[in-house]
């Protein structure tokens, strides 16, 4: 019996699972062929696939507001996507057909705001959660969407002075701007460091809210803002710094009764393999479950919930194509598959801070299959890929130098920062191009329709960046 790639798979996950499936021996993603954009496209390119978008909002929203309703919570649920996530217009146009509000988190974050506006594609009715450092340019640009009439206008203070520069710009005048507060959290026990250094210490905000805020005309407190950087997990570290959350919003509501939000920020997880298990329905329950328990105890009222889940939202769109241009055999033990691109310039969070994706061969799923690593054909010794759940070394097919057929591969679910990390149309490390940028959505029928957004980066680009005529 052949140890073939399909066997490994099928023993070792369930198998077809959402998303992937085999047709004629070749993978599918979300039932689209992906052999078939190869055919049509060529290698290597950035696939996103915009009705995953609508539908990871969709269940999200579902699942809170099923919890709401069990528990008979009184407060309401809010979707919010970070625009830091995915800035793309298609991305971040996909994200507002389901209703989403939007999170900011710089001061160009407000002219993208306008635009949306300008196209249409939002109303002045819309929650705007301004996060991140405010320079003085990002506070103007915030008070001026509110003069310019945007209602739901909200500034989530990240350290105490913002609040003084704030009020500074609002001085004599009769705006009066809706407000949170960021508490600062603990990290978990491997960080680099103990308290984060994003928001302000839990131990000073009833006092700052007491000495600075209550008495100010010009803003009103309207949310704290818990954010966990690795995520909402079911562990120890997580519930623990959620109930330290919850006693603060408790204490802050009985100082500030316009106090009525709680932001859940820090994102549920995506699949990064294929044995990925998260009971998305059971952490919304203990959301909902707990806070209500906590409001019970405290005889105060159920906040409005809001979230901002920016790579939940779109990482699982995301997928990127390469061709394995050769394969080199190093020493007795060590093979190499180079592909027809930069990992570190395609998936520059791959090496740089390890992050992990599923890699899946596109063809050749009845092959034998053999431990390899992946390198990319820049001349660094860090372009490369071997993080998997097997080993160090992935598990691919095997195949013969002289096959006709080239392997090709895919790392999905790379939809979120990889274009802004990696800095989309600039200058590429050993002037690698960027590879060209697909779109999958359904027209007005259902039909699914693809169309290149754009091409491969050019020698012309590259060089007029640089200064070369």
């Amino acid at each position: 019996m052949k140890n073939t790639y399909f066997n490994l798979i099928d023993q070792s996950y369930y198998f077809p699972q959402e998303g992937f499936d085999l047709r004629e021996g070749n993978l599918t993603f979300h039932d689209i062929s992906i052999k078939h954009l190869i055919k049509k496209y060529g290698t290597p390119f950035r696939l996103f696939f915009l009705p995953e978008i609508r539908d990871k909002i969709k269940r999200a929203r579902n699942l809170f507001n099923r919890a709401i309703k069990k528990h008979n919570y009184k407060g309401e649920y809010h979707y919010c996507y970070c625009t830091k996530c995915n800035h793309f217009s298609h991305v971040v146009s996909a994200a507002l057909k389901e209703r989403v509000h939007l999170e900011t988190s710089s001061s160009f974050d407000i002219d993208l705001i306008r635009n949306l506006h300008k196209e249409g594609k939002i109303n002045k009715e819309i929650i705007i959660i301004n996060n991140g450092y405010k320079t003085d340019q990002y506070l103007k640009k915030i008070i001026s969407l509110y003069d310019d009439g945007f209602k739901n206008i909200l500034v989530v203070l990240d350290n105490k002075p913002e609040l003084k520069r704030l009020l500074h710009l609002l001085k004599g005048t009769e705006k009066k701007l809706k407000i949170g507060v960021r508490m600062a959290i603990n990290e978990e026990p491997q960080s680099s460091y103990y308290t984060s250094r994003l928001g302000i210490r839990n131990n000073e905000i009833i006092n700052f809210y007491l000495n600075e805020i209550k008495e100010n005309r010009n803003v009103i407190l309207k949310m704290l803002h818990f954010f966990v950087d690795s995520g909402i997990k079911d562990n120890m570290y997580y519930w623990g710094e959620f109930q330290k959350a919850l006693k603060l919003y408790a204490d802050l509501k009985k100082q500030s009764p316009t106090l009525n939000s709680l932001n859940l920020g820090g994102g549920f997880p995506i699949r990064n393999n294929l044995g990925f298990d998260y009971d998305y329905n059971y952490m919304c329950n203990e959301i909902i479950k707990n806070i209500k328990e906590a409001c019970q105890n405290e005889q105060i009222d159920d906040p409005h919930i809001f979230t901002e889940f920016g790579k939940y939202t779109v990482g699982e769109s995301g997928a990127i194509i390469f061709e394995v241009l050769d394969q080199k055999k190093q020493n007795d033990t060590e093979s190499w598959y180079l592909i027809n691109n930069s990992l570190m310039n395609t998936i520059p969070d791959a090496w740089s801070i390890h992050e992990k994706f599923i890699l899946l061969p596109i063809n050749k799923w009845q092959n034998e299959y053999k431990r390899v690593n992946i390198g990319g054909i820049s001349c660094d010794h860090s372009d490369y890929y071997n993080s998997e759940d097997f080993n160090q070394e992935v598990l691919l097919p095997s195949f013969p130098e002289d096959d006709e057929e080239p392997l090709y591969l895919g790392f999905f679910h790379t939809g979120a920062y990889q274009d802004s990390l990696s800095g989309y149309g600039g200058i590429k490390h050993c002037l690698i191009p960027a590879p060209k940028h697909i779109i999958i959505d359904r027209d007005e029928t259902g039909n699914f329709v693809d169309y290149v957004y754009r091409n491969e980066q050019s020698v012309e680009e590259m060089f007029q960046l640089l200064g070369y005529k």
